[in-house]
């Protein structure tokens, strides 16, 4: 598959910036989140990755020729169908939460697997939610779900025209609140910009 039928687009959204732990300047933590986020997304062969942000500024975290998509300031399932509407280009899209700084990228590639069966994947999130949402485009009409929402697999599949048009991947997590910088493992590789901040 053409690397341009193949997107991974990372969502920054201003939200994310409420996860910074006390001490760390929530504006640094924001982009130093969504910069590791960004550069795991970068380094993966096959596929191209994109910037979707409501976020002033973050085009200065991606490397050049990286398309950055602007959006509206949006929550819940409209933010997730602004974000797939507004990818450039693209046979199948995976719509990666830009608060999760160390995930593995294996995780990427098993949603991208898992859409050779079903219309919708989903990576789920620790507590609730979604890491990833990876689908086939057009974005579906059908799939009206958030990263936040309690259970996005259950509402996806209650939501789908036939019984597998929705699968789910490993799960992982994101940092969502202060609380969540306990999740980061040390002995992973990358989040660099992140442990660095963590560390001062």
């Amino acid at each position: 598959m053409l690397t341009e039928e193949r997107l991974v687009a990372v969502l920054v959204t201003s939200s994310m910036a409420g996860a910074s732990p006390p001490g760390v300047d929530a504006t640094e933590f924001l982009t130093a989140v969504a910069e590791d986020t960004y550069e795991l997304v970068a380094g993966l062969d096959f596929v191209t990755p994109v910037l979707v942000t409501s976020v002033p500024g973050m085009e200065e975290i991606v490397w050049p020729g990286t398309p950055v998509v602007e959006i509206p300031e949006l929550s819940g399932g409209a933010l997730v169908r602004a974000a797939f509407e507004a990818l450039p280009y693209g046979r199948q899209a995976v719509l990666l939460s830009g608060d999760a700084p160390d995930l593995p990228p294996l995780l990427i590639g098993k949603l991208f697997r898992a859409l050779g069966r079903a219309q919708v994947a989903v990576c789920p999130a620790a507590e609730g939610g979604a890491v990833a949402i990876a689908a086939h485009l057009p974005y579906p009409g059908w799939a009206d779900v958030g990263f936040d929402d309690v259970d996005p697999v259950k509402a996806l599949r209650a939501s789908a025209p036939g019984p597998r048009m929705v699968a789910t991947g490993p799960g992982w997590h994101r940092l969502r609140t202060p609380d969540d910088i306990r999740m980061l493992d040390p002995g992973l590789e990358g989040w660099d910009n992140t442990r660095a901040l963590l560390s001062v």
